[in-house]
Parts: C-alpha cells; structure tokens; sequence
C-alpha cells in the first residue's frame, strides 16, 4: 500500500482558516472515495469528512458541517479540506485516507498504511 502524505497544517487564532492538502499515490484514487479524519490527544482516530470518486457528494462530521469544505483533484491525486471559522476543538492531526464507499464514514477495509498526518492546533 502506498502512504498518502498530508499538508497544510499550522498554529491559529480561534476563527481562522487552513486548507489541508493530501496527495495519494495509489493508482487507482480516482476511482476511489477519500476521506479526512483527525486524532485529539487521547482519543481515537474520528471521521470528518469523505467525497465519493466523482466528486458529486460530499459527507460530513456534525461538528464540522458549514465550515468544512472537501473537495478533489483526481489528475493531480490530491484531496482537500478546506477549514473556517476554526474552533479549539479542531486541533487534532489530521489524516486522509480511502473510504468505505458502503458507509462513507469509515476507512477502507483493509487499509492501514496511514501518512503521518498534519497537526492542527487552534487557540482560544
């Protein structure tokens, strides 16, 4: 399995942005739902976000909808997650991934080579 590599993480005031990028290398991404998830300190691996393989839905976590926004390159292999109005309780290292085309919510079966994932840290 090939590793996805995450960017766009950094440091910021409470109600600001970032757009986290994600490039996978998997020759079959485009046919491939993605998905953003994220880790608190202490807590499990939770989902964010997915997009099917055409880019024509879109899913999200209830604590992020309206201010989350993902969306896909297929020719370049890369998803997005575009965060505003961040809060706190978004800080986390933030994860991409496949996902579950049945649930659109959980990581593929059988995947496990995470990327090591990019740190989100929002102050009050």
């Amino acid at each position: 399995q090939v590793q996805p590599v995450e960017s766009g993480g950094g440091l910021l005031q409470a109600g600001g942005s970032l757009t986290l990028s994600c490039v996978h290398s998997y020759y079959t991404f485009g046919d491939r739902a993605m998905g953003w998830f994220r880790q608190a300190p202490g807590k499990e691996r939770d989902f964010v976000s997915a997009i099917t393989y055409d880019a024509r839905a879109t899913y999200y976590a209830d604590s992020v909808n309206g201010r989350f926004t993902i969306k896909r390159d297929n020719a370049k292999n890369t998803v997005y997650l575009q965060m505003n109005n961040l809060r706190p309780e978004d800080t986390a290292v933030y994860y991409c991934g496949p996902i579950d085309a049945a649930t659109m919510r959980s990581p593929q079966q059988g995947f496990s080579v995470w990327g090591q994932g990019t740190q989100v840290t929002v102050d009050s």
